[in-house]
């Protein structure tokens, strides 16, 4: 049985061991480098002040995860985040995915938060197809965006709109968010 909840600090070494191949194997992350663990923690403690990461556990394993953060430090921007969804490699293909982009996309929300976006690293046919499936839509390419592998790289980006409008206030989010992480 899937279990999908928020995830802790403690979740780091888990969700690092998800997260390394996408980063020294795939073009999916751009990073370079595998973060270090108190580095992966901290982001995991940033995520969860404002907006969501969440973990998928099936039989007591955590299988994936996915979050939301800023999608620019602008405050006009503070209505927009960007998700990324990462599968362990032995549970992809199974709806894992998309049952955690469902509850982010709820919680996100709840708390207020209207619009989703997603930078695909191109080609990547199966994330396209996922964040289709999800209601996102494509808006445009960045091409040759990213350098990774002595390549460049293009990337697409979707939106998948979340709510109509915004909560009123900022003290309106805060509420929000505490009231969503009780539940």
């Amino acid at each position: 049985m899937l279990n999908i909840r928020f995830a802790t600090e403690a979740d780091a070494p888990a969700l690092l061991q998800i997260y390394s191949p996408y980063i020294e194997q795939t073009v999916v992350s751009f990073e370079t480098k595998v973060p270090s663990l108190a580095e992966f923690a901290a982001r995991i403690s940033k995520v969860q002040k404002a907006w969501a990461w969440l973990v998928a556990e099936e039989n007591g394993e955590i299988c994936g995860y996915a979050y939301a953060s800023s999608h620019r430090e602008r405050p006009a921007y503070r209505w927009s985040v960007e998700t990324s969804v990462y599968i362990q490699e032995t549970y992809q293909r199974r709806g894992i995915a998309k049952a955690l982009y469902s509850e982010l996309f709820v919680r996100l929300s709840a708390s207020g938060y209207c619009n989703a976006f997603a930078g695909i690293a191109l080609p990547n046919e199966a994330s396209i197809a996922l964040h289709r499936d999800m209601g996102f839509e494509p808006i445009g390419v960045f091409k040759r965006v990213g350098r990774k592998f002595g390549q460049w790289q293009d990337v697409a980006w979707f939106q998948r709109q979340l709510r109509d409008i915004p909560l009123t206030s900022e003290t309106d989010l805060e509420l929000t968010i505490s009231t969503v992480d009780s539940r």
